[in-house]
């Protein structure tokens, strides 16, 4: 008998130890589901409870704002914590078209945070230009040459006659030597220095003649005798009066057959210039630049009016100056003649001017000779500007470069503010009586060799803006016109006016290319001519009616396909086949149009003159009385002057 034994089946541990394992994931998965099904639960019945917006009011003191003379849409809005594009909505509601990148000034800042609940406090200066000019002291005060000015109207001789004061000096050789290259020439006589500004004599350098009366200690005040007084001799007058400078008068041409000196004196003491010899306090010298008459003892006088004013300067200050002229150099880069007027200027000193700074690379005085430092009452030439400065800024010695740096860019900044400022300045009023007028500008690009010349062609043509044509100058520079200057014109539709430059080759093959103008000048009487007559050419033109003669009808004829022709009889003048016709009837104008056929009898006729009949056709009308009057016209085109 057998017996059978089940065998006992053998599972591996690691087989075991899965299950297990699976089972208790398995276990881990349901309970997670379990929880987070239960807590998905429980947030569903909760309810959320949301907070109600707070509109919170920043305190008094928080609720003020500190904003100088411009202030940007963006900027604003940010200090207010409120959005740009509301400010924006403000400023339009109040008539101000502005950007958020646009600035506006604290009067448009004050009002429109006050819409917002925000108090607007006038921000201190952060730069005052009064902290670098630092006070004299008495001990270390020392005389000065004097500052003259030589001014008077054009051909009166104020070149000649310096001209002569170079030639009949004391001094020979180097010494002497004069030259226009500056705009200031230093002249040694018997020991003492004198310092002379040539200021031009026309009208369009109205700026010019002013700055140099501000600069200036000695007015001399060139009049022809054989001329009077003129225009520009009362403005120089004027100029002097206001910068509170003594004059003293050279009547030159004293060697002309029709110089009359008294009848001068006589014209000028209308001016309040009344002579010493008359009871007055000004000083008359009588001068031949021609013949070299009078210059030593129109020096004297000079020499004498200096004493009396004791000019005295300190030079141990940190320089300060006038900027006279400046210009860009091909090979030296920015350069400008600065009259030292207190202080001493070294090589190597920091300086700053308005937006320009730099170091003293180099300086060169009138002779062209290079000197290591400049004094009181001394012009020369300054090597190292940033940039070509500004004609009349003030020039300021600093110690530190960085210093200077940063002041320059803070004037950037606020002039750079201050434009947008001007911009933005537009009312929605002003825009649309600008579109109704239809205001045409003329845009014009400025490049001349100094910047002097830049401000006297800018202030003659600014003159010849009117209501109807307005001129532009949307950019002046010194230096050559460069590719930069015609791709700008073509942007802008502007013409280039170079004014002692000359462009390039590749220049004026861009130029031509970009349908751009380029005007080259050396007189500014052709450049403001040129300008007016441009601007003439944009002023639509006027039309004028002139009457050629009269008809009067008598019959009327009906003609099939044609209409009603007009038997009429020509009572003054005559009437062209070519002219335009008014129909008037008991004085009013009931028909304006063009004569369609003019016939006598059967034949057709060019025109038909008075006392004779003809049969006159009125091109659109029908509607024509016994007793109406045909008046015949043309119109004439007339060009407009500005």
């Amino acid at each position: 008998m057998e017996v059978f034994i089940e065998e006992e089946k053998v599972v591996p541990r690691r087989k075991v130890l899965e299950k297990k394992s699976e089972k208790k994931v398995r276990k881990d998965d349901d309970d997670r589901e379990i929880i987070f099904t239960k807590w998905r639960d429980e947030k569903k019945s909760t309810p959320v409870k949301m907070k109600k917006t707070e509109i919170t009011v920043p305190k008094a003191i928080k609720r003020r704002l500190k904003v100088g003379d411009t202030i940007s849409v963006g900027e604003l809005a940010k200090r207010m914590g409120v959005k740009a594009s509301e400010v924006i909505n403000k400023l339009i509601a109040m008539g101000v078209m502005a950007t958020i990148n646009q600035s506006i000034d604290h009067d448009i800042a004050t009002i429109v945070a006050g819409e917002f609940s925000f108090q607007v406090e006038k921000a201190e200066v952060e730069f005052d230009e009064s902290a670098l000019k630092i006070a004299a002291a008495p001990e270390n005060l020392k005389p000065r040459a004097p500052v003259v000015t030589i001014m008077g109207h054009v051909d009166h001789g104020k070149t000649s006659l310096l001209d002569a004061i170079r030639q009949s000096n004391v001094i020979d050789g180097e010494a002497g030597g004069i030259t226009q290259a500056i705009g200031a020439y230093h002249v040694n006589i018997r020991g003492r220095d004198i310092v002379f500004l040539d200021t031009p004599g026309h009208e369009a350098f109205t700026a010019m003649r002013a700055r140099g009366a501000k600069v200036t200690d000695i007015v001399v005040l060139v009049v022809a005798a054989d001329d009077g007084v003129m225009e520009q001799t009362i403005e120089a007058i004027n100029h002097s009066k206001v910068a509170g400078v003594p004059i003293i008068v050279a009547v030159n041409k004293i060697d002309k057959p029709g110089a009359e000196p008294d009848k001068i004196k006589q014209a000028l003491s209308e001016h309040g210039l009344l002579s010493e010899q008359w009871g007055g306090d000004t000083i008359f010298c009588e001068v031949s630049a021609k013949k070299k008459q009078g210059i030593e003892e129109l020096l004297e006088m000079i020499l004498l009016q200096a004493d009396v004013m004791e000019l005295k300067a300190d030079p141990t200050l940190p320089a300060r100056g006038i900027i006279i002229e400046s210009k860009l150099d091909r090979g030296r880069g920015p350069v400008a003649t600065v009259l030292i007027q207190e202080g001493t200027l070294r090589e190597g000193d920091s300086f700053v001017s308005k937006t320009e700074y730099g170091r003293v690379r180099a300086m060169v005085n009138d002779q062209g000779r290079r000197v290591k430092e400049a004094g009181p009452a001394m012009p020369v030439e300054v090597i190292g500007f940033s940039s070509v400065p500004q004609v009349g800024a003030e020039f300021f010695g600093i110690a530190d470069e960085k210093k200077a740096r940063e002041i320059a860019e803070y004037w950037i900044r606020k002039t750079r503010e201050r434009e947008l400022s001007a911009s933005s300045k537009i009312t929605l009023e002003q825009l649309y009586q600008k579109i109704k007028e239809g205001v045409k500008d003329f845009n014009v690009i400025i490049k001349a060799d100094v910047r002097g010349s830049i401000e006297a062609i800018s202030d003659a043509l600014n003159k010849l803006s009117t209501d109807d044509v307005r001129l532009k100058i949307i950019h002046s520079s010194t230096g050559t016109i460069s590719e930069t200057d015609v791709l700008l014109a073509s942007a802008s539709n502007a013409i280039i006016i170079g004014f002692n430059v000359r462009p390039d080759a590749r220049v004026t093959e861009i130029a031509e290319l970009e349908g751009v103008e380029i005007k080259l000048y050396d007189i500014i009487y052709n450049v403001i001519a040129d300008v007016r007559a441009a601007m003439e050419g944009l002023l639509e033109p006027e039309y004028k009616e002139v009457v050629q003669g009269r008809a009067e009808v008598r019959e009327l004829f009906k003609v099939p396909k044609v209409g009603t022709i007009a038997g009429s009889y020509v009572t003054d003048g005559k009437i062209p086949r070519s002219a335009n016709l008014k129909l008037l009837r008991d004085g009013v104008v009931v028909f304006d149009g063009k004569i369609l056929s003019l016939k006598r009898f059967k034949d057709d006729a060019r025109e038909v003159l008075a006392g004779f009949e003809c049969g006159i056709g009125i091109e659109g009308f029908n509607d024509i009385h016994v007793g109406d009057v045909i008046e015949a016209y043309t119109s004439e085109k007339i060009e407009r002057k500005l």
